[in-house]
């Protein structure tokens, strides 16, 4: 069987087939044209060129930001915003004479690493994001956690947990709430932290490699952001305690979080020992697509 994979991101749109291994078949990608009827001609050509190089029919799974209200069964939180307010999955299928299933892409990591990659046999595996947002993603014994609003592993819209003193003024998030996890352990955030304690403004990876080399300013930030991210995935602790975290996005490649994270944690969680795996997603930029293919195994 043929499974396709669509990972809708904000600046391309990646489709892949994979065979019934989960070895890829085909990949392809382009730009997201950015508006809604362009996007949804953009993913019928990606999947039906990934269904010509692979050979045959295969069934869709999407993965893309936002989520799909059950209440009105529209899209909202999508930060391509033109998806907002329109029946996204219904549209694709519609267009491509299939049923097609959709979920949150935090929600597509966390299926792909609980599949075949960084979180086999977990029985609680959170999935995060790390990357110009911060999202999140729950599997429980094998099965895919979105709740009955369908937002399930949305930690990064719950405030910092344990503010300092300094924390207090936080900054406003594109959702309209203050003081939310995005807006300080996105790559995005500790680009502003730093910016914002007198340093350079620079992206996330010339702030880390500033810190390796010994840059005062640089090191402060990250070690703020290594205290808040630890601060935040504690709270998960002690609501879900999964025994596996997996970290994709841009950050998630800082090899330091993996040394430094455990130590962050324990404090702040209520248990007299506490013990998780904390691992980069195996498949790296490709748990999404990988992910939104394995939709069809839920």
């Amino acid at each position: 069987m043929i499974q396709i994979g669509v990972d809708f991101g904000g600046t391309k749109i990646e489709a892949a087939a994979l065979d019934a291994n989960g070895d890829f078949l085909a990949r392809v990608r382009a730009p997201n044209p950015g508006n809604y009827d362009a996007a949804i001609r953009a993913v019928c050509d990606l999947v039906t060129d990934v269904e010509s190089q692979a050979g045959g029919r295969g069934t869709v799974g999407v993965g893309s930001p936002g989520s799909i209200s059950p209440r009105t069964g529209v899209m909202r939180n999508a930060n391509s915003t033109y998806l907002n307010g329109r029946r996204f999955r219904e549209d694709l299928a519609l267009a491509m004479n299939r049923e097609v299933r959709l979920a949150n892409d935090a929600n597509c990591l966390a299926l792909s690493e609980v599949v075949d990659g960084a979180a086999v046999g977990s029985r609680v595996a959170f999935a995060i994001i790390l990357g110009t947002g911060c999202g999140g993603g729950v599997v429980v014994n094998g099965h895919l956690i979105e709740g009955a609003n369908g937002i399930g592993g949305e930690w990064g819209h719950m405030p910092l947990p344990w503010p300092t003193r300094e924390e207090f003024d936080a900054t406003q998030c594109w959702c309209g709430l203050r003081g939310c996890l995005e807006t300080w352990v996105s790559g995005s955030g500790l680009q502003r932290d730093h910016a914002s304690a007198g340093g350079s403004t620079l992206d996330g990876e010339s702030i880390i490699r500033a810190a390796r080399a010994g840059d005062a300013l640089a090191a402060a930030a990250f070690d703020r952001y290594v205290s808040r991210l630890g601060r935040g995935m504690a709270a998960l602790v002690n609501a879900l305690d999964p025994d596996t975290f997996v970290l994709g996005g841009g950050m998630s490649n800082v090899a330091e979080l993996y040394e430094r994270l455990p130590a962050a944690i324990r404090p702040y969680v209520f248990s007299d020992a506490w013990e998780a795996k904390i691992l980069p997603a195996r498949w790296g930029d490709s748990s999404g697509v990988r992910g939104a293919a394995r939709l069809w195994l839920m």
